[in-house]
């Protein structure tokens, strides 16, 4: 069976504070280890106060010193806002501490910033409808040029990046990042060694939410690559195909390794989960209106928001696209999603308002996942075929 891994965005639920909730990632780390998950990765996202994990570097640090077999990293890391350098030598120090266990997932934002502010919005493309591919639901695209417009964005950036700072292009930075790893690094015929990072035994991983240039990089330097249907459900099939059509074979792959990310949400019943997941669309909501997510809704508050059609509109991809349900209903769910995309694993984002009920959503799933494996592959975390390289079966 398809292995599960976990995203954590270290939420802060409405009522609660940031302490509340990196305590919460610690024990949630220390559970879905337990279930048998396979990797537990933290996002990076700033000025958002419903969202703890500002620092995933630090926060990585936490997670594999209260783990001791879960694979820990990022999801990723937004390289737009550090130099290669200071990557490898944060997670070349983490890696000296929890040696054999860090991946270093990267991500673009950063550059994607920097692209919308220098250049104007393009015409809007024709729109898209929603479809349903073999039974996976591939919501209508949303505008993402109404954020990269806002106020909001250009305070990110201000505040993320040094004055007068430009996002270098991203193939270069995995190239930098990958030569300061190995010790290979040179410019103007000078050497760089990094002092802790070069030699550690660091998972490489492109995250992307579209057929870009993420999907490009991870597949044309045969590095495994993670495509968000959490965050952009409809371009997750294009970014799986121009990930593999890209995809050429290297000292870390042989073959494509693609792992899909999803939100879930799983209770005893299907009416118990949709009560919990029900503040999912006014969280989205804050990000996509204000780029802030606020703290985590109780369900009450939830139910007691009025809600307008064009705001309805807004998060209808994100809401549409939750898994939502008893544990087979979610099975079923997810099983379509790995086998439309040909997922190798699958990566799982759950946030309630309650923490118990996110642990137990994770320890639901992992059973009811493992129940519906074959006889074959007993394990919802069993290692895949042999086929596929050292690095992706880490």
């Amino acid at each position: 069976m398809t292995p599960l891994s976990v995203l954590d965005l270290a939420p802060i639920p409405a009522g609660g504070t940031a302490r509340d909730a990196l305590r919460n990632t610690l024990d949630l780390a220390r559970r879905t280890e337990a279930a048998g998950y396979r990797r537990y990765w933290l996002a990076e996202h700033h000025l958002a106060p419903g969202v703890a994990s500002a620092a995933p570097q630090v926060l990585i640090e936490a997670v594999a010193a209260a783990t001791s077999r879960i694979r820990v990293g990022s999801g990723a890391v937004q390289t737009g806002h550090w130099t290669p350098l200071s990557i490898v030598e944060q997670f070349g120090t983490i890696d000296a501490l929890h040696p054999g266990r860090i991946d270093l997932g990267l991500g673009r934002s950063g550059q994607r910033r920097a692209e919308a502010a220098a250049r104007p919005a393009p015409p809007p493309a024709p729109a898209r409808e929603a479809e349903v591919v073999d039974g996976l639901l591939i919501p209508a695209p949303f505008d993402f040029t109404r954020l990269a417009a806002s106020a909001a964005f250009g305070l990110h950036g201000a505040l993320l990046q040094q004055p007068g700072a430009e996002s270098p292009g991203f193939a270069g930075v995995v190239d930098d990042i990958a030569a300061l790893l190995a010790g290979t690094y040179a410019r103007d015929g000078q050497e760089a060694h990094a002092t802790p990072g070069e030699g550690a035994d660091l998972a490489l991983w492109i995250l992307g939410s579209s057929g870009g240039e993420s999907a490009r990089v991870a597949g044309g330097r045969g590095l495994p690559f993670a495509a968000n249907y959490h965050v952009s459900p409809s371009n997750v099939l294009e970014a799986v195909e121009a990930y593999r059509a890209a995809f050429r074979p290297s000292d870390v792959l042989d073959e494509p390794y693609v792992v899909v990310s999803a939100d879930a949400v799983v209770a005893p019943t299907d009416e118990q989960a949709r009560e919990l997941a029900s503040p999912y669309a006014l969280w989205v909501h804050s990000i996509r209106s204000r780029l802030a997510a606020i703290p985590f809704p109780t369900p009450a508050q939830a139910a007691a928001h009025e809600w307008r059609p064009e705001d309805l509109d807004l998060v209808a991809d994100r809401v549409d696209t939750q898994f939502a349900g008893a544990p087979g209903t979610v099975v079923d769910g997810l099983a379509t999603l790995q086998r439309v995309t040909g997922a190798d694993e699958l990566l799982i984002t759950t946030i309630t308002h309650d923490h118990a009920d996110r642990v137990r959503s994770y320890e639901l799933l992992a059973a009811a996942w493992d129940r519906a494996a074959s006889p074959a592959t007993a394990s919802p975390v069993a290692e895949p075929p042999v086929t596929v390289p050292r690095q992706a079966r880490r």
